[in-house]
């Protein structure tokens, strides 16, 4: 029976998860029966945990390494006792179980993956390419599953499809749809597991035994991550392990999860006792990478072959049973130094070559640009030093302006003035505020008569006056404006339609995410690569509480908005974003991952020098009230002003808001559907 989970918000399997296991049993040499005995003990092991699927090695009922005992009718039978006894002690049990087995069909002997689940034996997959060099000598004992298609087997009194184009598709579970593949078969040029994936497999299992040698381990894993991401799947790789014979080899009982070319987990190698490496996997994820990617669909027009998809209920269990998964609170920002710093680099260097670029191109040696004393117009400020010290340009043609109105705050100026100064840039200071005072007055507006009227007009007179100076300033100047505004400004359009976060000649943070920049510009503080005088200025800029500065103070310098007691935190709003749009992730399966994120501040890794006031938690009423205020704001309310954005360069993996790249919607579409799912969340 199918079982509607869709009312299910605390499962992981209520969101598109998968929990696999891999499992590196204990063996003993044609052993058969306490094969299978160690095989039942990961099984329920991996039952316990709630794992939906267990893959086990290569030719586990009977171990690999044991030569022509393969050929002893005696050990056959057994292995085929200890298939049929597997099968019923599987009734009872949640995961598909993926078991190795040397098995008789048709007069030949094949070496195979029984996948097994609540009693019944789903199919059997016969390995398709036989090592027969170096120390292997497969070709010996077996014949090749090549060609075995569209046939059936009997083991142990079941009847089942046996041949290599069999997939395991969940009937409740509409992503988990399984593959599978012996060992060999993943190294060969072309995998049966691509045209696996090709025929929508989510999932591939990849019983192993493979032995170990001196850097075998680290190629193991560099072909099964590629593979995982050339494939758009998950991949389980479990290798033999304890037990195996040692007279011409040695085993590590390498068990790993892979997913779409990252590594989820592995067990360690050389244990003594078994190992059990388990990760929840989102196929979800993956289904939505397919959609994305039109060249994968291509491929399968093109090299896919007909399988037969046999039918299964996984019949999960309801309700919490925790999150196996590292889920990252800032998916734009890497939790190491090195990452982060590598990351730094290149986003830094690809927001400057891009400006650089669009000089060359015009013949231009001049910018303007607004500074504020904010991040945004640091990021890129520093941005245009990069790209003029590039081209041999001098800094003092960078053409800074602060331009103080009605709420600006001395903390910022200041800020503004001191970063100018120390880079060496072209600094100067325009007051907007009489001209702002003139155009409320031609507005009858009432704050032009010292009524605290502190509205949208009034906010946007100063807004528009500073836009309006710095592209007359360009004109005289013979340059061009540099914009500032950020790709979650954007996405929240936290933007004024017209002015210089939206609107610019060249834009080079509009793909840039607000936890990023933070990260950057800390990044040029902490190695001084502007120089000694500006790094000090740059951690207080850091320090500095986010703002439009528009409205004015009633405590001197204390600012009177506070950008994200509007927007919400641009943590949880970039994680949305990222979510959202990278992967089109519904609203709640995005609360379920925040939650898991954010529920506890003192759980998982954060990204170097997050400051310890900003590493709190969020709960789940919270993360479903910012969640709503993003779904409103991104999808009814804001696409207009990305429709205009200017040209810039994208930066970031988790895309860009330009019609021209990774965004393309209508600015009149409705917000009903993800509101709904929104009010949906507990």
């Amino acid at each position: 029976m199918i079982r509607d989970m869709s009312d299910d918000f605390y499962s992981i399997y209520a969101h598109g998860f998968l929990r696999a296991a891999c499992a590196a049993p204990a063996v003993r040499v044609a052993d058969p029966a306490f094969n299978l005995s160690a095989s039942l003990v990961m099984a329920r092991r991996a039952h316990e945990r709630g794992a939906g699927l267990v893959v086990l090695p290569e030719l586990g009922l009977s171990a690999y390494a044991i030569d022509d005992l393969l050929m002893q009718a005696p050990l056959l039978d057994g292995v085929e006792r200890a298939a049929g006894e597997l099968i019923a002690a599987s009734a009872e049990l949640l995961p598909v179980i993926v078991a190795g087995a040397p098995l008789r069909h048709a007069g030949r002997l094949y070496n195979c993956a029984l996948v097994i689940h609540r009693g019944a034996l789903l199919g059997v997959a016969p390995k398709t390419y036989l090592p027969n060099y170096r120390e292997f000598y497969e070709r010996r004992h077996f014949a090749s599953g090549a060609f075995i298609r569209g046939e059936t087997i009997a083991v142990a009194g079941h009847e089942a499809p046996f041949g290599a184009d069999l997939l395991f598709a969940a009937q409740d579970q509409p992503d988990f749809v399984l593959g599978v593949e012996i060992c060999e078969d993943v190294w060969a040029p072309i995998p049966p597991s691509t045209r696996a994936a090709l025929a929508g497999a989510t999932v591939i299992a990849n019983l192993s035994a493979s032995n170990a040698i001196v850097g075998k381990a680290d190629y193991r894993d560099l072909l099964c991550k590629a593979h995982s991401g050339r494939c758009l799947a998950a991949y389980l790789y479990s290798a033999a392990g304890p037990g195996e014979s040692t007279t011409d080899m040695a085993w590590d009982g390498q068990a790993s999860i892979y997913e779409n070319g990252e590594k989820l987990v592995e067990a360690p190698r050389f244990a003594r006792e078994p190992q059990l490496a388990i990760a929840d996997v989102d196929l979800a994820r993956m289904n939505a990478e397919r959609l994305r990617q039109g060249t994968f669909g291509d491929c399968a027009d093109l090299e896919s072959e007909p399988f037969r998809r046999v039918d299964f209920t996984l019949a999960p269990p309801r309700g919490d049973i925790g999150f196996l998964r590292a889920m990252d609170r800032f998916p734009f920002v890497p939790d190491d130094d090195a990452r982060l710093s590598e990351l730094c680099f290149e986003a830094f260097n690809i927001q400057a070559h891009g400006l650089r670029q669009r000089l060359e191109a015009t013949g231009l040696k001049r910018v303007v640009i607004g500074v504020s004393g904010g991040l945004d117009s640091t990021q890129a400020l520093l941005v245009c030093c990069t790209a003029f010290d590039q081209l041999g340009l001098p800094r003092r043609d960078i053409l800074a302006y602060t331009l103080p109105a009605f709420a600006t705050s001395a903390t910022t100026k200041s800020n503004a003035w001191k970063l100018m100064k120390a880079l060496g840039v072209g600094a100067a200071e325009i007051d907007v505020s009489p001209a702002c005072r003139q155009m409320l007055a031609d507005l009858n507006h009432p704050a032009a008569r010292g009524e605290p009227v502190y509205d949208a007009t009034y906010e946007n007179v100063q807004a528009g006056a500073r836009t309006s100076l710095l592209f007359r300033l360009a004109n005289q100047h013979d340059a061009i404006v540099v914009g500032t505004g950020d790709l979650s400004e954007l996405a929240l359009g936290w933007c004024t339609y017209g002015v210089g976060d939206q609107m610019a000649h060249y834009n080079v943070n509009a793909s840039v995410p607000k936890t990023l920049i933070q990260h950057l510009i800390r990044w040029c503080a902490a190695d001084w690569r502007f120089g000694a005088d500006a790094a000090p200025v740059l951690e207080a800029i850091l320090g500095t509480e986010i703002s439009p500065e528009l409205v004015p103070g009633a405590a001197g310098d204390v600012p009177a908005q506070l950008t994200e007691n509007f927007v919400g935190p641009y943590a949880l709003q970039d994680f949305n974003l990222y979510w959202i749009t990278r992967y089109g992730f519904g609203p709640r399966k995005v609360a379920f991952m925040a939650w898991h994120a954010w529920k506890d501040a003192g759980a998982g890794a954060w990204p170097p020098h997050i400051p310890a006031e900003k590493k709190r938690a969020y709960d789940l009423a919270d993360i479903r009230k910012w969640l709503g205020v993003f779904v409103k704001r991104f999808f009814a309310t804001s696409q207009f002003k990305r429709s205009a954005m200017p040209n810039g360069p994208k930066v970031s993996s988790g895309g860009s808001l330009s019609p021209r790249g990774d965004w393309r919607a209508p600015s009149d579409s409705s917000a009903a559907a993800w509101l709904a799912e929104v009010e949906r969340i507990p």
